[in-house]
C-alpha cells in the first residue's frame, strides 16, 4: 500500500476499534466497510462482515440486503424473509488483495467459486462455516419466490486492490465472469467490478461523509423569513427526478437511511399505499399525483440553491416515507407527467428539526407514544452522554451520520438509536431474545423505552456494556462464536452485577446500581473477567439447545434460551 492508503486503512482502524488486526485483515475490513456502505448508508460495524479466513472460496467480505437491511447471518436473514411480504435483495461479495495489481487467474477462480456456491448444488471443494453461511443466506431469500414480485436478488462482486487503474484484458475477464454467473438464472442482474485504489478513496469520503443529492427543481417559490429555518421552499419535482437522485443510493437500492427521522418504517401495500400505486397505474390519475397525494418533507442542514439546481446535503425525509418507497417499487410507471409536492426546509437547529418531524408526524396519525423517539428525553441522553469524562465517553447518535464530519469523535464509540433501544431491551428489560428490527421494537416496547421518568444513567450504563462487549468480541478477547448470544451475555452482566429485576425506582439507587456496572465495565480487565467468567453459563445453555437439535442462530430467538442462560447466571451467583 502507498502511504496514503497506509494512512486511511489507520486512521479507518483507530475509528472503528480495530487497531489489533494484521495489515491485510485490516484491508479486508478497509475494503468491506468501503464498499457495503455504498449499498447501505446507515452504521455498521465492519468487521463482522469479514469472513473467517481458511477455505473461504476467495470471499473476504460478505453481506446481504433484505428490504434495505445490512445482515450476515443466515437466521437473521431467515426471519427477515419470512416476516416480509415483499422482497428485495442484494447480495454483495468483495475479495480484497493489498496488492497493486488485479490477477486475471484470481477472477476467474472467483467466478468458479461463485457458480457453485450460489447453485443449488453442493461445492466440489472444502469450505467454511462462513460459505455454508452465504449459501444459507441466500437459500432463506430464495424460500418464497413469490415475494419477488418479478425482480430477483442482485448480486454485487467487488475485487479490490490498491492497483491505480484496470487493464483491458482484466475487464475483458470481469465481463466473462458477469455473463457465467447470470447464465445461472438466479439473478435479477450480476455486476463483477474490480475496484481501484481511488475509488477506494472516494468510496471512502462519501461513507464517512454526510448524505447528500443534486436535482433539478424548476416549479418553486420560497417561504418567508421563520425563527429558527434558514430557507424554506414549496415546489413540485418530478417523480422520476424524486427517485433517481435522491433516494437511489449507489447500489441501485433506496436509501433507507433517508427515513430514519420517520416513526414508522414503509408498513407495505396496506390499503393506502395500494391506492398511491393504483394512481400511478392510471394514465389519467397519474398526471394529478401532486394533488392527490400530500407529498413530501425534507429537512437539510445545508442548502444550495443556483436558480433552478438544488443541493443538499445533510438531509432527511422526515414525512413522505410510504410514497417515496411506493414511488421507488413503481419507478417503471413514472413519467414526467409525474409530480410530488415537495417541502424543503433548511435548519440547524435541533428543536427546530425536531417539531417539524413532530408536527409532520402528528398529521399522519402517529400515535403520541410512537412520538417518544423524537421528545426532549432523547436530547437528554445525547447530553448525558457527551458530559462524561474523556475516557468513559460515549455519543448517542439521534440522527443518522450526526457525527460523521466530526474527526475528534472515535466511530466505535458512537452510539446510535438501534443499538441503544436493543442494548437497553437486553441490559435492564432483560429480554435479549427480543432485539428485533428496530422500529419494529419501538412500536411494540414503546411503553417500556425511552419514558421521561427513567434514568439516563441506565441507558448509558447498557451503551457502556454494549460498547465494552463489542470490544471484547472484535478485538478477539472473547470468541466470536459468542456473538449470536452477545445480547444475552448483556443480560447476564447485569444480572451478575446489579443482580436480576428492575431498577430500583428512587433516582438515586437507580444511579448508584447503574454505577455498579459502569465501575466493571470501564475496568477492561475487570470487564474481560466479568464476561469471560459468565461464558460457561452460557456455552451450558448453548450445548443444552444443540443438543435439543437447535442451532445458536435460532436458540438466541427464543424465551426459553434467554430464560435458560439467566437462570444458569443465578445458579453460579448464588453459589
Amino acid at each position: 500500500m502507498d502511504l496514503i492508503m497506509q494512512s486511511l486503512v489507520e486512521r479507518f482502524q483507530q475509528d472503528h476499534d480495530l487497531t489489533q488486526l494484521k495489515e491485510d485483515e485490516a484491508f479486508e475490513a478497509f475494503a468491506g466497510f468501503c464498499v457495503l456502505s455504498s449499498f447501505y448508508e446507515s452504521g455498521f460495524r465492519p468487521d463482522t462482515f469479514r469472513m473467517g479466513g481458511g477455505n473461504d472460496l476467495g470471499i473476504d467480505v460478505f453481506g446481504i440486503l433484505v428490504n434495505g437491511e445490512l445482515l450476515r447471518d443466515s437466521a437473521d436473514v431467515r426471519v427477515a424473509a419470512e416476516q416480509a411480504k415483499r422482497l428485495d435483495v442484494q447480495v454483495v461479495i468483495i475479495q480484497a488483495k493489498t496488492s497493486p495489481g488485479f490477477d486475471t487467474k484470481v477472477i476467474s477462480d472467483l467466478a468458479d467459486n461463485l457458480m457453485h456456491i450460489v447453485s443449488p448444488g453442493p461445492v466440489p471443494y472444502p469450505a467454511s462455516p462462513d460459505v455454508g453461511n452465504v449459501r444459507d443466506c441466500l437459500t432463506a431469500v430464495y424460500a418464497d419466490l413469490a415475494k419477488f414480485y418479478g425482480r430477483l436478488p442482485r448480486l454485487h462482486v467487488r475485487y479490490v486492490t490498491t492497483a491505480g487503474a484496470v487493464a483491458d484484458m482484466v475487464e475483458r475477464k470481469t465481463h466473462q465472469a458477469e455473463k457465467r454467473l447470470s447464465s445461472l438464472g438466479r439473478f435479477e442482474a450480476v455486476s463483477f467490478r474490480c475496484v481501484t485504489q481511488h475509488e477506494l478513496r472516494a468510496l471512502y469520503k462519501q461513507a464517512t461523509e454526510a448524505i447528500e443529492a443534486n436535482f433539478e427543481m424548476v416549479k418553486k417559490i420560497s417561504l418567508p423569513r421563520i425563527p429558527g429555518v434558514q430557507q424554506a421552499l414549496l415546489g413540485l419535482l418530478p417523480a422520476h427526478e424524486l427517485v433517481q437522485r435522491v433516494l437511489t443510493d449507489d447500489g441501485g437500492g433506496i436509501r433507507k437511511s433517508l427515513f430514519h427521522e420517520n416513526v414508522r418504517d414503509f408498513q407495505g401495500y396496506n390499503d393506502v399505499n395500494e391506492k398511491i400505486r393504483g394512481t400511478l397505474s392510471d394514465a389519467e390519475h397519474k398526471q394529478q399525483f401532486a394533488v392527490l397525494n400530500n407529498g413530501i418533507t425534507i429537512v437539510t442542514r445545508e442548502l444550495m440553491v443556483a436558480g433552478d439546481d438544488i443541493r443538499i446535503r445533510d438531509f432527511q425525509i422526515v414525512n413522505g416515507c410510504q410514497t417515496c418507497h411506493v414511488l421507488f417499487d413503481e419507478r417503471a410507471l413514472l413519467t414526467d407527467a409525474v409530480q410530488v409536492s415537495v417541502r424543503l426546509v433548511h435548519s440547524q437547529d435541533e428543536d427546530v428539526i425536531g417539531g417539524i418531524i413532530a408536527a409532520t408526524n402528528l398529521q399522519t396519525a402517529v400515535s403520541d407514544e410512537m412520538l417518544s423517539a423524537r421528545e426532549g428525553f432523547h436530547k437528554e441522553l445525547e447530553e448525558f452522554f457527551a458530559h462524561q469524562p474523556e475516557a468513559r465517553r460515549l455519543y448517542y447518535e439521534r440522527r443518522s451520520r450526526q457525527y460523521s464530519s466530526r474527526q475528534d469523535v472515535p466511530k466505535s464509540r458512537i452510539i446510535s438509536m438501534s443499538q441503544l433501544t436493543r442494548a437497553y431491551l437486553a441490559t435492564f428489560l432483560e429480554e435479549p431474545d427480543r432485539v428485533g428490527h428496530f422500529k419494529e421494537v419501538l412500536e411494540k416496547r414503546r411503553g417500556h423505552l425511552f419514558k421521561s421518568d427513567h434514568q439516563p444513567a441506565a441507558y448509558y450504563a447498557a451503551a457502556a456494556a454494549y460498547y465494552r462487549l463489542e470490544a471484547l468480541i472484535h478485538n478477539h478477547r472473547i470468541s466470536s462464536d459468542y456473538n449470536p448470544a452477545r445480547y444475552h451475555i448483556l443480560s447476564a452482566m447485569k444480572i451478575r452485577v446489579i443482580g436480576s429485576g428492575p431498577l430500583p425506582r428512587a433516582p438515586k439507587a437507580a444511579t448508584a446500581s447503574c454505577e455498579k456496572l459502569l465501575k466493571v465495565v470501564w475496568d477492561p480487565p475487570a470487564a474481560e473477567r466479568l464476561v469471560i467468567d459468565l461464558l460457561p453459563a452460557v456455552r451450558r445453555s448453548i450445548d443444552a439447545e444443540r443438543a435439543a437439535g437447535i442451532p445458536l442462530s435460532e436458540a438466541v430467538r427464543t424465551r426459553r434460551f434467554a430464560e435458560r442462560v439467566r437462570q444458569e447466571v443465578l445458579s453460579e451467583t448464588t453459589r
